[in-house]
């Protein structure tokens, strides 16, 4: 006798409502959506929302933490990782993956730390989250340049996070090679941030 599948687990409601803030935040961004819409697409009473958020900024800032979760840690992080045994070319991976997101066309959003940056200012308090959530992006490149033998790991970070980026507003305007064309800089970018070792003469070796 065939067992009866069990039905999935029902989401709380604070997952509810985050879900639906995240899909909607993604899409419009967060000052064109409102806790009253949020409400509604939830299925959820106004005071469970406030139950579980305060207020509209703390979904958003919930929001943000999911996102580096999703796209920093699993997606970026995580997937270059299964990509490459090494760090040099985890780094390198990671223009692979940005090129499958910016051709996944119905899955493609710009970068939400940016774009949430960009809409609400750094004196915002969400503002000043999603420039926390891009630092956390450029520790992520520190790491692994400094694991791959990389020179000022820190100043290289700096460097690669502008390709990643400028490579998303180029996916934006249209441009198909974005990432590939990053990718190309980021080769550049490690051969120029590679230890200098010191070349001896032939002359140089025989007085030796």
């Amino acid at each position: 006798m065939t067992a009866t599948p069990s039905p999935p687990p029902r989401r709380s409601a604070r997952e509810q409502i985050l879900d639906t803030a995240y899909e909607l935040f993604t899409r419009r961004g967060i000052r064109a959506v409102g806790v009253d819409e949020v409400i509604a697409r939830s299925g959820v009473a106004k005071a469970t929302l406030y139950k579980h958020f305060r207020s509209k900024n703390d979904l958003a800032l919930a929001f943000l933490e999911r996102r580096e979760q999703r796209w920093t840690l699993d997606f970026l992080e995580a997937g270059s990782a299964k990509r490459a045994d090494d760090p040099e070319g985890q780094l390198l991976a990671t223009f692979d993956l940005l090129d499958e997101w910016y051709h996944r066309n119905e899955s493609f959003k710009e970068c939400s730390f940016m774009s949430v940056l960009l809409e609400m200012g750094t004196d915002h308090p969400v503002g000043q989250a999603c420039v926390r959530h891009l630092a956390n992006i450029r520790a992520i490149v520190a790491r692994r340049a400094a694991a791959a033998g990389l020179t000022e790991p820190e100043d290289f970070a700096k460097t690669f996070h502008i390709l990643m980026e400028g490579s998303i507003i180029a996916a934006i305007e249209g441009d198909h090679r974005a990432a590939r064309r990053a990718q190309d800089l980021a080769q550049v970018l490690i051969q120029q941030h590679r230890p200098y070792v010191p070349v001896r003469s032939s002359a140089a070796g025989r007085r030796g």
